[in-house]
C-alpha cells in the first residue's frame, strides 16, 4: 500500500519539486499539497495523509502551530519539518510540539524519500547536521539515572543506539555494520522495547537523561 503524503510548503517553487519528486517515485501517494498553516489545518484532517512533510518557516502561520493544533487530535498523522535553518530552539520546539522527524531542504531526493520510508516505519529520521545539533545539547556521557540502561542493551545495541544519534538511517548502519537492514531493524526494535520508548528522539533523550 503506498504511504499517503501531504506537503505543507509555501515556496511555490520548494513545493512544485517536492510535489514532483513524491508524484514521480512508486510507493508514495500525494494526496494534498498546502501553501500556507491555515490551508493545512482544513486540509490536513479531510484527507488524513501517513506523513507530511511540514515547512517550519511559513508565512503566517508557523509549522510548529499546524503541529501543536493537529497532532494532539490526529496522534497518527507523523510530520516531518522541513527546513533551510538549523537553530537549536526551533529543532527542538517542533520535535515537543509532535514532530517525528526532522531535516534539511538541501536533502537530496533520495534521502528525503529514504526518510519518509523510515518515518513510515517507525524511525525518527533527522538529517546528519540536525541530528548532530540534538547530540551535542546531551551530556557527553549517560546519566547516573540512565547508567542502569546500559547493562540493559548489548554492545551491538549500545553501538546501533549511538549511530541512530548521530542521523544514519538503517541502510547506512547495515552497510557499516555488514549486517542487513531487517537485522538493524530487530536490534532497533530491541533498544526501543528495553528503553521502552517509541522512536529514535526518546531513546537518545533517555539515554543521555535529556
Amino acid at each position: 500500500m503506498d504511504i499517503s503524503i501531504a506537503i505543507v510548503e509555501d515556496n511555490h517553487d520548494i513545493r512544485q519539486a517536492l510535489e514532483q519528486i513524491i508524484n514521480m517515485s512508486g510507493g508514495f501517494d500525494l494526496v494534498c499539497s498546502c501553501e500556507n498553516g491555515e490551508d493545512a489545518l482544513i486540509k490536513l484532517p479531510i484527507y488524513l495523509p501517513k506523513i507530511v512533510l511540514m515547512d517550519i518557516n511559513l508565512g503566517g502561520m508557523t509549522g510548529i502551530e499546524v503541529v501543536k493544533g493537529l497532532k494532539p487530535a490526529h496522534p497518527e498523522m507523523l510530520f516531518m519539518m522541513c527546513t533551510i535553518y538549523e537553530e537549536d530552539e526551533k529543532i527542538f520546539e517542533a520535535l515537543k510540539a509532535g514532530a517525528s522527524g526532522y531535516i534539511i531542504k538541501k536533502t537530496t531526493p533520495s534521502k528525503l524519500l529514504e526518510a519518509i520510508k523510515e518515518l513510515d516505519q517507525g524511525g525518527a529520521p533527522m538529517s546528519s547536521q540536525i541530528a548532530r545539533k540534538v547530540v551535542t545539547t546531551f551530556q557527553s556521557k549517560p546519566t547516573v539515572a540512565a547508567e542502569g540502561l546500559v547493562e540493559l542493551l548489548t554492545k551491538r545495541e549500545l553501538e546501533i543506539l549511538e549511530m541512530l544519534a548521530s542521523g544514519l538511517v538503517y541502510k547506512e548502519i547495515s552497510e557499516k555494520l555488514y549486517i542487513s537492514s531487517e537485522t538493524v531493524r530487530k536490534h532497533v526494535y530491541n533498544v526501543y522495547n528495553k528503553l521502552h520508548v517509541s522512536n529514535r528522539v526518546e531513546a537518545v533523550n533517555k539515554f543521555y537523561g535529556r
